[in-house]
């Protein structure tokens, strides 16, 4: 009983650290694919060309299990900051390096901000930039931010709010 009392807490440990480590790869390679998917939709060339709803529908469908909104109709800045716990936000900007991304936005540089299907949005409300008709075979990227929160209790007091997992995919557009 004393060994199983001092060996209990630390199987119990590894095994809430193997399934958090299961969760962080699963979740890595479901957004890996949702952003593929959601980007193929993106650039597509048809009578009706994509909107951001298409595009958000794409990522959502093909993220199973993990949840998935758009805080910023238009696609972004992406932000790093203010994500709820276990959620992901999806942005749809110009390629940008996301391994260099400000803590707390990113910033576009002027005439850089392509949306799908060649929507025109004509404001920058504070939250959101806006946004130029993609044409010419622009390049577009969709980013998928989001804040994984370990369920093991002891793991997670140490990486709250910092284990932020982003995925991208940049194609260009067919029209």
């Amino acid at each position: 009983m004393v060994e199983f009392a001092i060996v209990a807490p630390l199987l119990l440990l590894l095994i809430f650290v193997m399934v958090d480590f299961g969760r962080v790869i699963y979740t890595y390679i479901t957004l890996n694919q949702a952003v593929n998917e959601a980007v193929r939709v993106a650039i597509r060339d048809s009578a009706l060309l994509p909107t951001y709803t298409d595009v958000e529908s794409a990522a959502k469908n093909h993220a199973v299990d993990v949840s998935l909104a758009n805080p910023c109709v238009g696609g972004g800045p992406i932000k790093t900051s203010g994500l709820p716990a276990n959620h992901g936000w999806i942005f749809i900007t110009d390629p940008i390096d996301i391994s260099n991304l400000p803590s707390p936005v990113e910033t576009f540089l002027p005439g850089l901000e392509n949306a799908p299907g060649g929507q025109m949005w004509a404001f920058d409300n504070g939250n959101c930039s806006a946004t130029n008709p993609a044409h010419n075979h622009a390049p577009l990227q969709v980013t998928i931010v989001y804040n994984f929160v370990p369920i093991t209790p002891l793991f997670s007091q140490f990486v709250i709010n910092s284990l932020i997992i982003k995925a991208a995919a940049v194609y260009r557009t067919e029209y």
